[in-house]
């Protein structure tokens, strides 16, 4: 952990003083509505039923293909 903290040290020593690193420009602050709008999305384009067949059939090709 020691030699992490050192790695990192040593890299933000040569950074300029102005680089702002977690700095972002958010448009629309509100997050439980783009999540929401995220989600009726996935679900009016049926990308919810691709998900939830993949999931099904992995599992079913993990249990025939796996052994004991």
């Amino acid at each position: 952990m020691n030699y992490y903290n050192v790695l990192m040290s040593q890299l933000f020593w040569h950074l300029p003083a102005n680089v702002t690193l977690l700095a972002q420009e958010i448009h629309d602050p509100d997050l439980i509505g783009q999540i929401s709008k995220a989600w009726s999305h996935f679900v009016q384009t049926g990308q919810i039923w691709a998900l939830l067949i993949g999931l099904v059939i992995g599992y079913i090709i993990r249990n025939l293909t796996s052994y004991g």
